[in-house]
């Protein structure tokens, strides 16, 4: 299985270069999911988004749900995966996943997976900008393992907050 993950505060190209992305020749199968930052979020018209990030963490994590995958969808599968750090303005790519496999059902399966479990798991927090001028962490990832450890599901909220990588509760912020 070939893994290249990457959290980074570096735009992501529109095509992956074949050093990060390069599937086998036996697979017929390639998928790539792009998350954009979006103008619109719950109704708020949203200016920007920042992304902070424990990075050594977040990418082993990025590894380990990749390892979990492969173990699920076959070992033969190629992954890249790229996270933005830093602000980023509408239209950015915030995240990319690519998965190549021998057959259609393994990529899209394992590219699903691969995204669900990347917001739910990794320490990458995410902040809104408004238009309005205000901002805030938005939930998603818990570093202390509460979700988890409370059968939390991504979207469910939560009764109280987690600080990206300084490890501070701020009041009244929610991170993702």
């Amino acid at each position: 299985m070939k893994v290249f993950v990457q959290v980074t505060d570096q735009e992501i190209p529109d095509v992956l270069p074949t050093e990060i992305f390069s599937p086998e020749s036996s697979h017929g199968g390639e998928v790539v999911f792009r998350g954009l930052v979006r103008n619109v979020n719950h109704g708020r018209q949203v200016s920007a988004l920042s992304y902070d990030s424990f990075v050594p963490l977040a990418e082993a994590t990025l590894r380990e749900i990749a390892a979990e995958a492969g173990s699920r969808w076959g070992e033969e599968l190629c992954f890249a995966v790229i996270h933005r750090t830093g602000r980023l303005e509408i239209g950015e790519a915030a995240v990319v996943v690519a998965v190549s496999s021998k057959h259609r059902q393994e990529a899209f399966a394992a590219c699903e997976y691969m995204i669900a479990e990347l917001k739910m798991r990794a320490p990458i927090w995410k902040k809104e900008h408004y238009f309005d001028g205000e901002s805030e962490w938005l939930q998603g990832h818990a570093l202390c393992g509460h979700d988890r450890a409370h059968g939390h599901v991504h979207g469910h909220s939560h009764d109280h907050t987690h600080a990206p990588s300084t490890g501070q509760t701020r009041a009244g912020e929610s991170y993702a």
